[in-house]
């Protein structure tokens, strides 16, 4: 199967090439740290902290839970983080996501209804001088991938220079499947805290 180039607003269904429903789906964000040319024509790098994490909502839209750097685990066991990368990808892009968080749907508790993805960057870099940054969506662990089944590319997108967050998307549970809402849309906040509070507000 080929991987989906996501747009924003686009939804998919989680299903594997072979029809079946996928249960153990891994969300990895990859970036690089950015460059600074010298008066002298070498290069310096500046270590960039991009956080991704995931909040579980119920059905009234209230939270239940956070899983980021600071909490990599959800308390049913179902999300995982990966932990916290503080530089980004020093040397080039080497292919590998920085952060990743899995999830398995056949151990959420009953009362999540959707699950929101969010991107903030924790020292206030700008979207727009970051050199690449993409998320993946895949069918895997946090160290093997298995199949990918969709992608976002942060760095190319119009509208993300001036940011420093981003709500990537949604996991929604309709007619008892699991669907993915790609949201791509920039923000301005901070702090984890605002970004939630947009997705309450927007994208719920």
């Amino acid at each position: 199967m080929m991987a989906i180039d996501l747009q924003k607003g686009q939804r998919i269904t989680l299903r594997k090439s072979n029809g079946g429903q996928l249960q153990h789906i891994c969300v990895g964000v990859n970036w690089g740290a950015i460059e600074h040319k010298r008066l002298s024509g070498s290069i310096e790098k500046e270590a960039v902290d991009l956080d991704v994490s995931c909040i579980l909502f119920d059905n009234s839209k209230h939270k239940r839970e956070v899983v980021y750097f600071a909490n990599l685990r959800s308390t049913d066991g179902a999300i995982v983080h990966s932990g916290d990368d503080l530089t980004g990808d020093i040397d080039g892009d080497d292919g590998l996501d920085n952060e990743i968080i899995t999830v398995d749907f056949s151990k959420l508790h009953p009362a999540v209804a959707q699950i929101a993805f969010v991107l903030n960057s924790f020292q206030g870099h700008d979207f727009g001088t970051i050199p690449f940054a993409a998320i993946r969506l895949y069918e895997g662990s946090s160290s093997r991938v298995h199949e990918v089944f969709a992608s976002y590319n942060i760095a190319k997108g119009a509208g993300f220079s001036g940011h420093t967050a981003m709500v990537l998307g949604t996991f929604y549970k309709k007619n008892n499947e699991w669907k993915f809402n790609a949201i791509g849309e920039p923000s301005k906040d901070h702090q984890l805290e605002e970004t939630i509070i947009t997705v309450q507000q927007k994208y719920l």
